[in-house]
């Protein structure tokens, strides 16, 4: 099989187009050097193949079961988290003072997306390692710290993310899971939780589950959650003892098989011990520090299961020979090559414009992350601002396009894309759930039109205009490139008519009129950001190829390059058109009378 990702497309997007190299200027990385970053890019390919490349497709034939009450994954897991916590990549993105390696997000998201595009199953439970105990690092007092978070960072325990209730679902302000508290700084946790991914498994020593709860006399709705640590076991006398979370079940889902969906129950019998994070009734807060990593770990998903569908199917195409040019109609023939049919090139092209063009609007929150931790003052703040705001996007755009783009690389193998003789069907199940986890695209819909385009009077989306508009006019300096600034130019302006538009309905109050299309308004601000992405990657292409003296081998890297620019603005963008007439139109279809 193809490898999954391309190495120089991730260098060129890390150290060409957001130069990742100058990170290391500022004091949190000045340890560091791009030779040091090349290094953790080449353990992640080491990773890659020797441990997940291997057992991607077993992994999800032998799915995890629960048997007596233990859930037992693929043997192949429990290895892959040892070499994780031993190399210090499970934490390598954390403060030196809580254990990390101070790795810089743009390199620690590169090690996750190779991975990922390797076995985007299994490096679930590192990843959710790595955000369970951030968050105690973060917010937990320095007892919890220091009793949790070594041994999730070195492998030798596991983490967990507790929110969603069978009665709640996505609704956090009915969640009902209740916290007692005993008065000696524990409490009594009783509830259930569901779909809990890497809620149980078979090797880990202990398994530790961030729960949201509510204390007894605690607010209605999300005011009044409250955030615990509940560990699977709980330290007696330096022993590790029963803590009463037990599996239910075991969701048998249609991909992503390797990591178990588990069914949670706390306490049923009054026996499971939690311990407070932070401060009472300030849980979904803190939560939305692990929630908005995995958001963006959720956008990367989408992203590298599509570059891995993306590459396999082109290198089938570039062996399966059917058919003949549709100028040639002699049948005497040898058949040609399908890449050399022009409905098989679109469907390539269609699949690394989207990967690539993901991969610029994740990395770009990776970097406004990085500026976040480095900078001081107002340009700290806007670096925050940013990250606050495109995350959603970063989530949504990959996750909802990388499914489409999945299903396109099944299609250019026909019939055999739909067995199981070729990946294309596993990816195709795999890159499924990625518009559903952390937020469905709906939900994400309504935070990014709801809250993050009117917040602070707008002061987000203005600065997102000035950094777009910026682009626009160097780009318009290239001949090559200044058809396609104009094209982003009228296209920023026409999303800022739909967004004073909508933002009508808001201030006479039609909140639901408001809020109507805000999953086609989310598609629309996708599709503009990533064709800005898109001329940013192209503009370092043309320069690249303006200097000269290059191998025949980069030419034809930018050369590519800037057409698979061309291919967004030609095939993709035009469908803002479409969006943009249904936004503007008054006729409203979807809000009935509730009575």
């Amino acid at each position: 099989m193809a490898k999954e990702y391309d190495r120089r497309n991730l260098d060129f997007i890390l150290n060409e187009v957001f130069d990742t190299a100058s990170l290391c200027n500022y004091p949190r990385y000045a340890d560091y050097t791009p030779d040091m970053f090349t290094m953790v890019l080449d353990s992640a390919d080491a990773i890659a193949e020797k441990y997940l490349r291997p057992i991607y497709v077993e992994s999800d034939r032998k799915a995890a079961e629960l048997v007596d009450g233990v859930v037992h994954v693929h043997p192949g897991i429990e290895p892959y988290i040892k070499e994780m916590g031993e190399s210090g990549m499970i934490g390598c993105t954390f403060d030196l003072e809580h254990g990390g390696q101070q790795v810089p997000s743009m390199i620690g998201g590169a090690h996750e997306f190779i991975r990922g595009a390797a076995h985007n199953s299994a490096v679930m439970f590192t990843g959710l390692s790595h955000g369970a105990a951030h968050l105690i690092a973060s917010f937990g007092s320095k007892e919890l710290a220091d009793t949790y978070v070594p041994n999730m960072l070195s492998g030798k325990w596991t983490g967990t993310m507790c929110l969603t209730e069978p009665q709640a679902g996505s609704s956090l302000n009915d969640a009902s899971t209740s916290a007692k508290d005993l008065g000696d700084g524990t409490y009594a946790i009783k509830g259930q939780k569901i779909f809990i991914s890497g809620g149980d498994n078979h090797f880990s020593e202990n398994i530790i589950h961030l729960v949201l709860a509510r204390l007894e006399g605690a607010p209605a709705g999300t005011k009044g959650i409250s955030l615990f640590v509940v560990p699977k076991k709980r330290i007696e006398n330096g022993t590790l003892v029963n803590n009463e979370v037990v599996s239910l079940g075991v969701y048998h889902k249609m991909g992503q098989k390797a990591t178990p969906a588990l069914h949670l129950s706390f306490g049923d019998k009054g026996n499971s011990i939690g311990y407070l994070v932070g401060e009472p009734n300030r849980g979904l807060s803190y939560m939305f520090q692990m929630m908005n990593e995995a958001r963006l770990g959720v956008g990367m998903g989408g992203a590298y299961i599509a570059s891995a569908a993306y590459h396999a199917s082109k290198q089938y195409a570039e062996e399966r020979a059917q058919g003949r040019l549709l100028t040639n109609k002699d049948p005497n023939t040898p058949p040609t090559l399908i890449k050399n049919h022009p409905d098989v090139q679109r469907m390539l092209y269609f699949q690394k414009a989207i990967v690539e063009g993901s991969m610029g609007l994740l990395f770009q929150c990776f970097m406004w992350d990085d500026l976040a931790k480095s900078l001081e003052g107002e340009a700290k703040k806007e670096a925050q601002m940013m990250l606050d705001l495109m995350t959603t996007v970063a989530k949504t755009y990959p996750a909802e396009m990388g499914t489409q783009a999945v299903n396109q690389g099944l299609q250019v193998l026909g019939g055999y894309g739909y067995t199981e003789d070729f990946p294309l069907e596993q990816m195709a199940r795999d890159v499924r759930i990625m518009s559903i986890y952390e937020g469905t695209t709906g939900i994400h819909g309504l935070t990014l039109l709801g809250r993050g385009i009117p917040a602070n009077n707008g002061a987000a989306l203005q600065t997102l205009g000035k950094l777009v508009y910026a682009d626009i006019a160097v780009a318009k300096g290239h001949e090559n490139l200044s058809k396609y600034a104009e094209m982003l130019e009228k296209e920023l302006e026409n999303l800022t008519k739909v967004t004073m538009h909508k933002l009508g309905f808001a201030m006479k109050g039609e909140i639901e009129v408001f809020l109507a299309d805000s999953t086609l308004y989310m598609e629309l601000f996708g599709l503009i950001t990533v064709a800005w992405q898109w001329l940013k990657q192209g503009h370092v292409a043309a320069a690249a190829l303006a200097k000269g003296g290059l191998s025949a081998e980069d030419e034809a890297f930018y050369k590519d390059k800037i057409h698979t620019m061309k291919f967004f603005y030609h095939y993709e963008v035009p469908k803002a058109l479409g969006l943009s007439k249904r936004l503007m139109d008054e006729e409203v279809l979807t809000i009935f009378d509730h009575k």
